[in-house]
Order: C-alpha cells, then sequence, then structure tokens
C-alpha cells in the first residue's frame, strides 16, 4: 500500500468523519450526548393583545421563545405578513398552526369541508412563517370526532391517512412549512414505529412527525417506562420531529387503568429525559405547553420544566 503524508491521512479522514455524519442516523436524530442547544419553550398567552408587536412581546414577558399561530386569517395578507415579521424581530418561533377536524368523519361533506380546513392550515403556516401544521389523523367514530373505533387501528385508517396527507401537501406545495399527525392511543400512529412507516407511505419531504409523548402512553408498560418510550421517539423519529407539546400524565387508581392529564411535575413523565433529547436536535423543534386551565398552571409548568432543565446542565431560548 502506498504510504500517505500526514496532509493526505487527515484530510482522508476528516473528509469520511463528514461524511458518516451525514449519514448517522444517530447524529440526524439528536443522538444522547450530542451538545445540547438551547430549549425553545412556549405556550398559550392568556387577554392576548390583537397588536401583532405587543404579542410577540408578550411571549419574550412570559419567557417564551415559541408561541402557537395567532388568530388570523389565511386571506389577510397584511396581518399575516405583520404577525411574521414581529415574531421574527423578537425571536419567536410560531411552533405549529393547529387545525383540529375528523379528516375521516362519516359524513363526506364535512369530510371534505374538514380536508379544505387543514389545507388551508398548512398554507397559512407556510405563509406566517410556522414550522407546521398539525392535526390528528382523524377517527371513524361518529359520535366523537377523535374518538376510539376499531377501526382506527386498521389498514384502511392507514391508507386514508396517507392519502389525506399527499392531497394536503400536494395542494400546497409547501417550501418549508411542514404537515404532521399528532401522535394518539387508539388511533395511528400510536407508535415510533407507526409514525416511520407513515412517513414512508407519504413519501413527501413536506410530511414530519409531531412529538406527544404523553399521547402515546397507553398502557401501564408505557407509563412506568417512558424513559425507554421517550428514547425510542428520539432515536427512531428525531430528524422528523418539528414540534412538540408538553403535558404530564397521573394514573388514577380504580378498578381500571385510568391515566389523566396533569400539569408538568405532578405526573410521571421522565422530563429531564425529554429535555435532553430534545436539546439534542441541531434543528430544535419548540416544546409548546398545552392543554392547562389558567394562566397560573402554565406558569407552574413552565417553572417546573425550566427547573428540570437547569439541573440537567440545559438552556433556554
Amino acid at each position: 500500500m502506498p504510504t500517505l503524508t500526514r496532509r493526505q491521512f487527515l484530510g482522508r479522514t476528516l473528509a469520511a468523519s463528514a461524511f458518516a455524519g451525514i449519514l448517522s442516523p444517530a447524529r440526524a436524530a439528536g443522538a444522547r450526548g450530542a451538545s445540547p442547544h438551547p430549549v425553545r419553550l412556549g405556550g398559550p398567552v392568556f387577554n392576548a393583545p390583537a397588536d401583532p408587536e405587543a404579542l410577540a412581546r408578550a411571549h419574550r414577558d412570559l419567557g417564551y421563545s415559541a408561541a402557537y399561530c395567532p388568530n388570523v386569517s389565511l386571506q389577510d395578507a397584511t396581518r399575516i405578513k405583520a404577525v411574521r415579521e414581529a415574531f421574527a424581530r423578537h425571536h419567536v418561533v410560531i411552533a405549529e398552526v393547529g387545525r383540529w377536524v375528523n379528516l375521516l368523519d362519516a359524513d363526506p361533506q364535512k369530510r371534505a369541508a374538514n380536508l379544505r380546513t387543514v389545507t388551508e392550515g398548512l398554507a397559512l403556516a407556510e405563509e406566517v412563517g410556522a414550522l407546521c401544521c398539525v392535526d390528528i389523523a382523524g377517527s371513524f367514530n361518529e359520535q366523537v370526532w377523535y374518538g376510539p373505533h376499531p377501526d382506527n387501528l386498521s389498514r384502511r385508517f392507514f391508507d386514508a391517512a396517507v392519502e389525506n396527507a399527499r392531497k394536503i401537501i400536494d395542494a400546497v406545495k409547501p417550501r418549508r412549512a411542514k404537515f404532521a399527525y399528532e401522535m394518539m392511543g387508539w388511533a395511528l400512529p400510536d407508535s415510533p414505529e407507526a409514525c416511520l412507516k407513515l412517513l414512508r407511505a407519504v413519501d413527501r419531504k413536506a410530511f414530519a412527525v409531531h412529538l406527544d409523548p404523553c399521547n402515546l402512553i397507553n398502557s401501564p408498560t408505557r407509563f412506568y417506562r417512558n424513559t425507554a418510550l421517550l428514547n425510542e421517539c428520539f432515536d427512531k423519529l428525531g430528524r422528523w420531529i418539528v414540534s412538540c407539546h408538553a403535558k404530564d400524565l397521573a394514573w388514577e387508581i380504580e378498578m381500571n387503568v385510568h391515566f389523566r392529564e396533569v400539569i408538568p411535575g405532578r405526573g410521571q413523565l421522565d422530563y429531564a429525559t425529554y429535555l435532553r433529547r430534545l436539546a439534542a436536535l441541531p434543528h430544535q423543534p419548540p416544546l409548546m405547553l398545552e392543554h392547562l386551565a389558567n394562566a397560573t398552571e402554565y406558569q407552574q409548568a413552565a417553572t417546573h420544566i425550566r427547573q428540570v432543565g437547569a439541573a440537567a446542565g440545559l438552556t433556554f431560548a
């Protein structure tokens, strides 16, 4: 073999390392032990001012660097521009446009209207500078739009979810914003592996992952072993995670399994692991507080999350 000079050896080694970094799933997923980035924490603002500039400042006053998309019509180009620019000035990322409707409604007219609603939501996310538009994949339950149904875990459901995601993305053709289905405990995607299967089947660059680990905890095994569940989510899905939800779960003891959403810190979710893995992702998906009753509860939740993060050596943007 020919002898390599030191310069040639270093050059080839660095090139190989860079190539491996591009291909490494663990690296792209935010590997355990990777250098942490500041966590972007966000949540709703109560008594929110209508003025985009004041609203962006209100988020910063609460210590938030991420926000839910303000109420704005897709047709109101002037307000969209004002929101986009004000939030960018104050370094507040618009995490998501929520469009919570049933894309699998049994009524064909409602189903078509809901598809238009979500499609417009993705278009709004693209225009306002939001990271994603998110909805659940839907439900075949005819009484509760998000309720359980035996066919919510079927191939028929999977195929319909794939078709809807493609229709929404292909209609908008976003360059920046992503579309994502929120995880659910009784409908697909109900596991990290189910998310992977949807990503492959939809086969669109604009299709991403919305991480809500509490929604995946639907059994005692996942409740007690939620650290392993969190690590599996980040190991398998990290590079595709675009936004996350923050809440917690407690087990209400009765004669059957009953988990209840509670303020972060009053349940069993391993927030130290959640925050460490999130901070390791180079694209910094935001962590959005949700489903709390009032401003005081949101403040308590944010305080707990910041304390856990500080104890883990993490910072917040």
